[in-house]
This record gives structure tokens, sequence and C-alpha cells, in this order.
């Protein structure tokens, strides 16, 4: 609908347990945008999520919810279908910014629609939407090293070498966030996808 905010939606684990995990990393995303939009996020009455409505891409800016679903990864469809309807959010307005263990760390890629990946947030959102025709801004965290399983490398912080690199990735995906919503798709992926 043409008058509809974005919703951009960062997917992670809820609590101070899971907060610096690679898995939380569309969390950090979203609260760096809410940082920039000079706001917090806050309960939502109606969803089980966390939100702040603003403006993103500087003045005026385009209309954008920003999200972080309060249910555990695999649970993200819920919160996201309900925040899709309540705003009047098409799928094709929708950004789900996520970890990704098949592109290096601090690497971007953006696109629309496709698979899962077995990535269990984006599984539990195309399942609750009925479609995975949304964008994605996937977030490079790498393959866990050695024979480490992968649900526990995501589970568990970034290394101290990735920490000091880890500001400058966020920014970086904060900028492709606001680059996806004012310039488009195309636009945004000749600028991030290096």
């Amino acid at each position: 609908m043409a008058d509809s905010p974005w919703l951009v939606v960062g997917l992670g684990n809820p609590g101070p347990t899971y907060a610096a995990h690679r898995h939380n990393i569309g969390h950090q995303v979203v609260d760096l945008l809410a940082e920039r939009m000079g706001g917090k996020l806050r309960p939502h009455p109606r969803g089980r999520a966390e939100v702040l409505e603003g403006r993103l891409g500087g003045v005026p800016g385009v209309r954008a919810v920003l999200a972080t679903p309060r249910s555990y990864m695999n649970e993200s469809g819920g919160p996201v279908a309900s925040l899709a309807t309540f705003y009047k959010v098409e799928p094709g307005q929708i950004v789900v910014v996520h970890d990704e263990l098949d592109i290096p760390f601090a690497a971007l890629r953006l696109k629309l629609g496709g698979g899962d990946n077995g990535h269990n947030g984006l599984r539990s959102i195309r399942r609750s939407l009925g479609t995975g025709d949304f964008l994605r801004v996937r977030c490079g965290i790498g393959r866990p090293p050695g024979r480490q399983d992968p649900a526990d490398f995501v589970l568990s912080p970034f290394g101290s070498t990735e920490r000091k690199e880890l500001p400058f990735f966020l920014d970086r995906a904060a900028d492709a966030v606001e680059s996806l919503v004012t310039a488009g798709l195309e636009q945004s992926q000749n600028s991030y996808h290096v």
C-alpha cells in the first residue's frame, strides 16, 4: 500500500544472554538504526516485538517501523506477520536483517526472496507470511572453525578480532538498510556487494 511504512526487522533471540551472539546481529543493526532515528525500541501493544516508528535515510526520510521480535529466532514469523498486518505492510516492503553463515564475516548481501538456507528465523517468517518475497540484508558471520557445530557457532560471541571490526560492519549494514528503503534493491546491491 502506497502510504504504508517500511517494516525493518532485526532477527535474534531475546534477552541479555544472547545480545552479543552472532545470531543476534540483526538486533544489533536495528538498534543502531533506532539510535540514528534518535529513539529507542519499545514494546508494541499488539505484537510480541519491540518497535520504533520514525524516518530512515535522512531528511525528509522514508516512513519506517523498526522491530525486533521478542520471540526466539525460530518463532520470529508470528511477530513479523502481526506487525505487517497492524501497519498494513506488504511483503515487498519488509526488510529482514539476519546473520548468514555462508557469507564471510563482515560481507553483506542484499536480495529479494529466496529460500531460507537452513535459517530458522527466515523459515518461520516465510511460513507466517505465506511467502518468501521480502527483502533480506544478509550479514556474513562466516563458517565455524574446524568441526564446530554451526548451531553452537551462531550462539557464541564474536571473536576478539571480529569485535574490533564489528562497529564498522554494523554501520555498513545499517547504511545498506537505509539505502534499500530510499534507493531500491539494484542500486543498493551495486553499492554494498563488494
